[in-house]
């Protein structure tokens, strides 16, 4: 295995107005105070109107933290009335945008083809997709979960072109585990995750799928983090719900368990 640097990744979803927000941060950094997390990244990405707020507590209190968006469109710029652009977060200091999260995939019909565009966007605009695939209970029951994820795969990053694989996380969340308590186990979640990087090598080359980083995500807590970022191809966690609570969002980043 190569030397990848580890993300841990934080979705607050629809949660969180901005004063909310510049509390949680303020929280998560007296949490953190003297613990040793360098050595990865750390993103967190709350919701549209809390980038700014959030943006300006990192900068200003120097944080060790980068700054994601839940989403993007594919355009730069239109009548595209709601929607936010790659060139509108750029200017916000956002390094990374989810791109076919679950939830946008299954909620509002996100297909591969338009997480594809979306990707494609968020490379055009420098900024760095995490691209989020995984399964439903039905297609793992059904043994399709790794042909579910490689299609996937190989439908999301068609046509797209990846020199650094910096520039490229993959999450892989299985969709039955998301805000459920339910959590692959770590020979699961690796047997995926070692799924999507041997895809990424038939997509983007072995040499650059060994380096890109691969994330798990479905309730990811304090108490499974170590045995899951143990596994040789888990380079990180998508964190949705406990990234809400300040203390476990800090528990998770320093990678300590508890008894939770």
């Amino acid at each position: 295995m190569s030397e990848r640097l580890p993300i841990i990744t934080g979705n607050w979803k629809m949660h969180r107005d901005h004063l909310e927000a510049i509390q949680l941060v303020q929280k998560l950094a007296y949490h953190l105070e003297g613990a040793d997390y360098v050595g990865q990244e750390v993103v967190l990405c709350p919701p549209f109107i809390a980038l700014r707020s959030v943006q300006t507590l990192l900068q200003s209190d120097r944080l060790p933290m980068k700054l994601g968006a839940q989403t993007c469109h594919d355009q730069d710029e239109g009548a595209f009335t709601g929607e936010i652009s790659v060139p509108m977060l750029e200017r916000l200091d956002v390094s990374y945008v989810l791109a076919g999260h679950s939830e946008r995939r299954e909620l509002f019909g996100e297909t591969d083809e338009v997480v594809n565009a979306k990707v494609k966007a968020i490379r055009k605009g420098g900024l760095r997709p995490i691209l989020c695939v995984g399964e439903s209970l039905e297609e793992r029951e059904s043994g399709r979960a790794v042909d579910v994820v490689t299609e996937q795969l190989r439908g999301s990053l068609a046509g797209v072109s990846v020199t650094d694989p910096q520039d490229l996380v993959v999450a892989y969340e299985p969709v039955w585990a998301i805000g459920t308590g339910r959590t692959a186990t770590p020979d699961d979640a690796q047997e995926m995750c070692a799924a999507v990087r041997a895809e990424l090598g038939s997509i983007l080359g072995e040499p650059t799928a060994d380096h890109v980083r691969v994330q798990y995500g479905g309730s990811v807590k304090p108490g499974n983090i170590r045995t899951l970022m143990a596994e040789p191809d888990i380079d990180g966690a998508l964190v949705g719900g406990a990234s809400l609570s300040s203390e476990d969002f800090a528990l998770i980043v320093a990678h300590r368990r508890t008894n939770a």
